[in-house]
């Protein structure tokens, strides 16, 4: 851990560190002034812009920040902030949204089997509920007609799944049994979780046992299918554990830039498919495999191989769809905990049906390239069977030909603290790598500011090692406080983890605790 000279918070964390804390769950840290007093709280009528861009993990903190008759825990009476976020995190949100989302995308995978009147249902426990649903069909949040949804609960009973490496897979299992059992499903869309939600994690051991776990459950619903006469891809959206090491021995415990595997098991078998392919070839895939056409808005080629004149004609099949989140491709045996496992099933898929290898991260999923691939992108571009840019690269594109400095709804929020002679706030992730947010999306905030002649802005950091080295958090936030120095605006006033900051599954006393450091200045003073 190197000297960090006149940097309050990023000392603060580095002191964290060394009493045996991890950036993800980062107890809170707040700098106080000269009389002890917490500094940059939010208070009545400052102005708040949550510059995360995933959205999923952003709407629990902003309804406790904006909602009015909150009762989830006790907040502060009438804030009345003015209040932007990045992108839309939920329609129904009373705030500015700076980059709406484009267009509901149309045509999308379960879009046609609906208009084909087709039964779906799709299938995951709450972790992963929004994936399967909002994302997978196209950023739309409503069931199409015929579609089924089956949310299993998540555990509440653990802080972190390595103290339950097998979540809930059992009852996804078991739903997913009940589902292929149910002759009107045409198509079963089930998500398994644990690698990439355990992955996250750094227990070697749990990592082992979720995807043990997963391989388990994967071989049973394959027989279920197969008893049926079903016939079964097994996929995946990104990858995560198959490099869990760095060249230099050191853990990552994010997603990678990896393919995925893609599995095709047949009932009759005599199928091929083409060798390699990206995610937005899957949508078109189990279109052919149910006998139905494709759109004319989908990109992505069906990854079957036929010979017409050979009688190789098309099928009509139900398929069940298994989404192994998080399962990489990857043959180099370093650092890939897949190869270390127990999966007698996987092994035996690769080795006796025909398969694909799917780009499945950069460019391949709309995202820059060199990037890892994510949850969001890789469920958006299986449904979609299309290339669909990303909100990063919007907002990147933004930045560089200047939008990003007239947008409307910053614009707003900004006038509002000078107006009202209140702070503006800036809040959210502090990482160059995650899919949540990054650094130049706040620097370009913090330029902003400077030319709108914001006089007072604090920012709140949410820090999470997810594909970053170890100790991280600190040298980012180091690398903010020396931006604020240099514009002559800005003072970093909170840190937190994303464990407490970044929640989905209604876990309220995490948020509270978060809000309570945002509102009140609750946590550990460092001294400015």
């Amino acid at each position: 851990m190197e000297p960090t000279g006149n940097y309050p918070l990023s000392e603060a964390v580095r002191e964290s560190y060394r009493a045996g804390e991890e950036d993800e769950t980062l107890q809170p840290l707040v700098a106080g002034g000269k009389d002890g007093a917490p500094l940059g709280r939010i208070g009545k009528r400052d102005a708040v812009i949550f510059y995360n861009i995933r959205g999923e993990r952003e709407i629990e903190l902003t309804r406790s920040l904006t909602e009015k008759g909150f009762a989830e825990f006790p907040t502060a009476p009438d804030l009345g902030l003015a209040y932007a976020t990045m992108i839309e995190y939920r329609r129904d949100l009373p705030v500015e949204v700076a980059f709406p989302p484009e267009e509901t995308l149309e045509d999308t995978l379960s879009a046609l089997i609906a208009r084909a009147g087709l039964r779906q249902v799709k299938i995951t426990e709450a972790e992963k509920a929004v994936h399967v649903s909002y994302f997978l069909n196209g950023k739309r949040q409503e069931p199409f007609p015929g579609e089924d949804r089956i949310v299993v609960p998540t555990r509440k009973d653990v802080a972190l799944f390595d103290a339950a490496p097998e979540m809930s897979i059992g009852k996804i299992g078991a739903a997913v049994a009940d589902a292929i059992r149910d002759q009107r499903y045409s198509f079963i869309f089930a998500n398994f979780p644990n690698v990439d939600v355990v992955g996250h994690i750094e227990n070697r051991e749990a990592i082992i046992q979720a995807i043990e776990a997963v391989d388990r459950q994967a071989g049973a619903a394959i027989a279920a299918a197969a008893e049926a006469g079903m016939t079964v891809v097994v996929s995946a959206d990104h990858g995560t554990v198959e490099k869990w090491l760095y060249p230099d021995g050191a853990v990552d415990t994010g997603h990678t830039d990896s393919p995925v595997p893609l599995v095709l098991i047949s009932p009759e078998g005599g199928i091929t498919i083409r060798k390699q392919g990206e995610l937005a070839d899957a949508a078109p895939t189990v279109l052919d495999l149910l006998g139905l056409p494709s759109s004319p808005l989908m990109t992505g080629r069906s990854l079957i191989e036929r010979n017409p004149g050979n009688g190789d004609e098309k099928v009509r099949t139900r398929v069940l769809y298994l989404l192994l989140d998080g399962w990489g491709y990857r043959e180099d045996a370093y650092g890939n905990l897949l190869a270390s496992a127990r999966t007698p099933v996987m092994d035996r898929l690769l080795s006796d049906h025909p398969f694909a290898v799917l780009a499945a991260a950069g460019e391949a999923v709309g995202l820059p390239s060199g990037t890892v691939g994510n949850s969001e992108a890789g469920h958006l571009h299986i449904g979609a069977g299309r290339r669909i840019y990303s909100d990063r690269v919007r907002i990147d594109r933004a930045i560089a030909d200047g939008a990003f400095f007239r947008n409307k709804a910053f614009l707003k929020v900004m006038n509002a603290a000078k107006e009202r002679e209140t702070a503006l706030h800036l809040m959210g992730i502090v990482s160059f790598f995650s899919s949540h947010g990054s650094l130049p999306h706040l620097f370009a905030l913090l330029e902003m500011a400077r030319r709108q002649s914001v006089p007072e802005v604090y920012i709140h950091a949410m820090l999470g090692r997810r594909g970053e080295q170890p100790e991280s958090g600190a040298r980012y936030i180091q690398e903010v406080e020396k931006k604020c120095a240099s514009l002559g605006l800005g003072q970093v006033v909170s840190v937190i983890g994303r464990f407490w900051s970044m929640d989905r599954e209604e876990n309220w006393d995490r948020i509270e605790k978060t809000y309570r450091l945002l509102v009140y200045g609750e946590g550990r003073g460092v001294p400015g």
